[in-house]
């Protein structure tokens, strides 16, 4: 019903930049929030920063005033900025979105994840 589907991880070094996109498609009626986890490996997976429909946003404190959300509603499309990006950033990134269906189903969906590495 819904496809998530995540671009540009890789390789950065400490202090670089890295830019997340996620692109919902199907049947879509109404996209709530949307969101980035990720899990590095051993550790839980972790919200690292939200959106919702009115553009209100939410970081980990870990992210703070390095990481911005943003989100295109035309395109169904989750942006996560990442500046001055730290060896302790590498994970595994997921978007993740909570959406109504056509149809009036309201369920969470997630991207295949994308690897983000940090290192020099």
């Amino acid at each position: 019903q819904v496809q998530l589907v995540e671009s540009g991880g890789g390789l950065a070094q400490p202090g670089g930049s890295l830019i997340l996109s996620c692109a919902a498609s199907g049947t879509i009626f109404s996209i709530n929030r949307m969101g980035w986890y990720r899990q590095a490996p051993g550790k839980e997976r972790e919200l690292v920063a939200s959106i919702t429909s009115g553009g209100s946003t939410n970081y980990a404190d870990s992210v703070k005033g390095r990481f911005t959300i943003s989100r295109d509603n035309a395109k169904n499309t989750v942006y996560l900025q990442m500046n001055s990006l730290k060896p302790e950033d590498t994970a595994v990134y997921y978007c993740a979105v909570n959406c109504r269906v056509v149809g009036g189903v309201t369920g969470d969906y997630w991207g295949q994840g994308t690897q983000v590495t940090v290192s020099s």
